[in-house]
């Protein structure tokens, strides 16, 4: 019987799987697009069904149908093959949750907190009530998986012991706090108390942290209406989005994603039909998040709070999202949040949200009736207007807003274009964006981690001959001292690594072709490493007058640039 990875490869090519995210067009015997891991204005990112892989010749992203969903969605190898699994209708029956990997505990250890914050849920009437109250229905709380934990100090803790948990494990994902004493026994309690559960989802649809509301009736004042997870080896703040495992396919279906502050919020949009609503979880979004979304539409519509902190939050995530090239639209609310809207006049929301205006446009519109007329005015609009207007990557549409504002505010165009050029231009988040080497590092690392993965599992089945072939093509591509210090670096990583390939190749072991394409995939990338370093050194030199060296550097940067050439000339081609 074939196994999971196997089935999923059946199912889904490569143009399939790509094909669900972005745009593809016929070029040739492949398909291209606009590469999804760096801005670039004419396509780079080819696809290849014969190959079975992807190949982006401006930023060298490359891989297959697992590493395009872990780098675009930003998840381990698991992760990947549950989305993929998911999509292809397999059952993973061979994914052991009490496997060796740390990292597979650290999940399980999250989901039964999950479901121990459910059934809590189900035995309390008051935290029943308030959720309800607040309009949700059974079905949402049930799909969302909405918990809560008693006001207790240990419950969830004992829990987890009986489930055969160690304090270790619960305080590696954020679920118990260690007290402080002194000269007595170590003491832990729970993190979470009195409070209705958010559980927090990678793209992956895996429990990695919570968000805890305290129950109004428990709010003393002292501590934080909302509690979350602490960063942990699970969760990183900056790169989850509330419901962005339920939102991402509706999103690049509909072109367009709603950014709201709160889970309440994201909650009550996506049960009013919403489905392609995420939430920043009351934390500062930031360009990591921003790029996820725009990775799957460039529209962007903003209902934050209206109160002074959510204001506040707007203006930043508007500053970055513009940065990045996106288009930005204002969701104007009445009420203080769209969770209320919702409840109260779902039909005002759903007026308001196709009334979404540009953020010029709305900005505009707020400062012309706040703002008095003559000098106040003036200088309103050259302070808050046209800086956002240096952030618009289009030339015509900067032209566009800047005719706008001269028509409705009465100020004279000329002078408008006099005080726009003076400003500055910060593009700080679309440089990095724009930088092959942005997310370079991330798809080594992906790589990487595939080879490496092979290595163990050539160790651990004592092939011999599997061992010697792939340490000799790992020691041919980076030399023997990386080698030595990369096999260091991942043996950390060593269960992890060895579950990954175990799950892809079964008992079987990869094929010479795959092998062959994982060690040049790899050795590609270190020498444009290697190239980027000599090409710096040598302009240092040259600046320099060093004139010897800058000579050997120059024949290094031959060197490397034919040899990355010879690689490069057995990519499949446009």
């Amino acid at each position: 019987m074939s196994t999971p990875v196997e089935q999923i490869k059946e199912r889904l090519g490569i143009a399939d799987v790509v094909g669900s995210y972005l745009k593809l067009e016929r070029a040739g015997s492949s398909l291209k697009a606009k590469c999804p891991f760096h801005n670039e204005k004419t396509p780079s990112f080819f696809v290849s069904p014969a190959r079975g892989g992807y190949y982006c010749f401006g930023c060298q992203a490359k891989g297959d149908i697992f590493t395009f969903v872990q780098e675009f969605e930003g998840l381990d190898f698991i992760g990947a093959l549950r989305v993929l699994a998911e999509r292809a209708g397999v059952t993973l029956t061979k994914i052991d949750p009490k496997v060796k990997s740390e990292h597979a505990r650290l999940y399980l250890c999250l989901e039964k907190a999950t479901r121990f914050y459910e059934e809590a849920l189900q035995n309390n009437s008051e935290a029943k009530a308030y959720i309800e109250g607040r309009g949700l229905t059974p079905k949402t709380i049930q799909e969302w998986r909405l918990g809560f934990v008693p006001n207790d100090w240990r419950q969830l803790f004992e829990h987890l012991l009986k489930e055969g948990f160690k304090p270790e494990e619960m305080g590696k994902v954020g679920l118990i706090k260690r007290a402080q004493t002194e000269g007595e026994a170590i003491k832990f309690y729970d993190t979470f108390r009195g409070r209705v559960m958010y559980p927090i989802r990678d793209s992956a649809g895996r429990v990695i942290a919570f968000s805890g509301r305290i129950l109004p009736t428990l709010d003393d004042g002292k501590t934080g209406k909302y509690i979350n997870s602490p960063e942990t080896v699970l969760f990183s703040k900056s790169n989850t989005l509330y419901g962005f495992d339920k939102a991402k396919l509706i999103i690049r279906e509909l072109d367009a994603a709603i950014l709201v502050e709160g889970q309440m919020d994201l909650l009550m949009a996506h049960q009013a039909g919403y489905g392609n609503t995420v939430a920043s979880s009351g934390t500062a979004l930031t360009e990591e998040q921003l790029t996820r979304l725009k990775r799957l539409s460039e529209n962007l519509l903003i209902a934050f709070d209206s109160d002074k902190a959510g204001l506040v939050a707007s203006e930043r995530a508007i500053r970055l999202a513009l940065a990045l090239g996106v288009n930005v639209k204002v969701i104007s609310l009445r009420e203080k949040d769209p969770a209320d809207l919702i409840l109260k006049e779902p039909g005002e929301w759903e007026r308001a949200v196709k009334g979404a205006k540009h953020i010029i446009d709305f900005l505009l519109e707020n400062l012309l009736h706040s703002a008095k007329e003559g000098r106040e005015r003036a200088l309103a609009i050259e302070k808050t207007l046209l800086p956002l207007l240096r952030l618009l990557p289009s030339s015509v549409e900067q032209s566009h807003f800047l005719k706008v504002i001269a028509e409705k505010s009465g100020l004279r165009e000329e002078a408008l274009w006099t005080a726009f050029k003076k400003i500055p231009t910060s593009f700080q988040g679309k440089e990095q964006q724009e930088s092959p080497k942005a997310s370079g590092t991330v798809r080594s690392n992906t790589l990487e981690r595939r080879v490496f993965s092979v290595y163990f599992l050539a160790e651990s089945r004592n092939d011999a001959t599997l061992l010697g072939r792939v340490r000799g093509n790992l020691i041919r591509a980076l030399g023997q001292e990386l080698f030595d210090k990369k096999v260091k670096q991942y043996e950390a990583l060593h269960d992890v690594l060895l579950l990954e390939a175990e799950t892809l190749y079964g008992e079987g072991a990869l094929g010479p072709n795959e092998e062959e394409e994982l060690i040049r995939h790899l050795e590609e990338d270190h020498i444009t490493r290697l190239l980027s370093g000599a090409m710096d050194a040598l302009a240092n030199a040259e600046r320099e007058g060093r004139k010897d060296e800058a000579n050997r550097l120059l024949n290094t940067c031959k060197e490397l640039t034919q040899k990355l050439a010879g690689l490069k000339s057995a990519r499949f081609l446009p």
